[in-house]
């Protein structure tokens, strides 16, 4: 059972970074797609960027340019790099592993994926 914790998340003005991580515990990162995912109150859960077993990276249109996705398969850990926080990034921030290929677009798609972290929080302010 693959068990995912994320951390870093917390308050900053706009313009400002933050970084996130995600520890992996009971499976193998070099191994599995993992994606960052973010849902804010009342809006439907978004994909943000995915990095695949090769190391190539999918990120969404709002990621691209300011956000980056990244591993490291010796400590277990998925990280995502944010700059530039607009007060649009304010969200939950959830990481995800165990994806189910399917057709376009599944890397995107929550319900491909079977295992979620408990989420961070992102608040940026204007």
């Amino acid at each position: 059972q693959v068990q995912l914790v994320e951390s870093g998340g917390g308050s900053v003005q706009a313009g400002g970074s933050l970084r996130l991580s995600c520890a992996a515990s009971g499976g193998t990162i070099s191994m599995s797609p993992m994606t960052w995912f973010r849902q804010a109150p009342g809006k439907e859960r978004e994909g943000v960027a995915c990095i695949f077993n090769d190391g190539s990276i999918i990120s969404s249109d709002p990621a691209k340019g300011r956000f980056t996705i990244s591993k490291d398969n010796a400590k277990n850990t998925l990280y995502l790099q944010m700059n530039s926080l607009k007060p649009e990034d304010t969200a939950m921030y959830y990481c995800a592993t165990g994806a189910a290929r399917g057709t376009a677009g599944w890397w995107f798609r929550p319900s491909a994926y079977s295992y979620w972290g408990q989420g961070t929080q992102v608040t940026v302010s204007s």
